[in-house]
């Protein structure tokens, strides 16, 4: 088992502060869901963690190794952003290669789901066709954790049902860190729940405090 620790992420933009003194973990084993309002910074925090973004202070380590850089994190942590980032010319099948490694990529190449795709190109696919192949690229790469951005948005409902299902089952091997403002999609998968709010992290123990803490409406 592997850990993730984060730890005294801190991020302003100009006067605005975004994050102070954030707290989160996760293991390999474990999906943790991130919940927040529409620009709380919850994709701040992800890229914070990720290495594309600094924070004004941050302490991220993964089991005993303090990760400073991107290269430190290459093997340890992949990101879906809410971005595309597939190139337009390329096949799906010659992606698979880049993201796993021979193990996972004979694990993606046989899934069902997938198989229409291989032989297409970005340029040809559908928004919600597009990102089922990033989230599935990003759920099957070669890392101890991924970090996803709002996986579901965009998604029908039949691939979100089979997307939760694959998530659960690679969560076998790797840890996960969602965010979603589709909360109902990550409460019904996670080990854990953090909410983000006025800038701060917290712990939650179950939907009651969810409740109390009004971001989910009370039964």
């Amino acid at each position: 088992m592997s850990r993730l620790h984060i730890d005294s992420v801190t991020k302003s933009f100009g006067s605005k502060k975004i994050l102070q003194d954030i707290y989160l973990s996760c293991e390999t084993g474990k999906i943790t869901g991130l919940l927040g309002r529409n620009g709380e910074g919850k994709s701040t925090l992800l890229q914070i963690i990720f290495g594309t973004v600094k924070g004004d202070t941050q302490f991220i380590r993964f089991d005993h190794s303090i990760l400073n850089t991107l290269f430190d994190r290459k093997n340890r942590i992949t990101y879906l952003p809410q971005q595309s980032f597939l190139p337009k010319n390329t096949k799906v099948k010659s992606l698979i290669s880049l993201f796993c490694d021979k193990k996972n990529a004979e694990e993606l190449f046989s899934l069902v789901l997938i198989q229409p795709f291989l032989n297409e190109t970005a340029k040809n696919l559908s928004h919600g066709e597009k990102r089922l192949i990033e989230i599935l690229l990003v759920i099957y790469s070669n890392s101890d954790f991924s970090l996803l951005d709002e996986p579901f948005y965009g998604l029908s409902p039949k691939f979100i049902e089979e997307v939760k299902f694959l998530i659960q089952q690679q969560s076998k091997r790797k840890g996960f860190i969602i965010s979603d403002l589709q909360y109902h999609y990550v409460l019904s998968i996670s080990n854990d729940i953090y909410l983000l709010s006025d800038t701060h992290l917290k712990l939650i123990k179950d939907d009651k405090e969810l409740q109390f803490l009004k971001y989910l409406p009370s039964s």
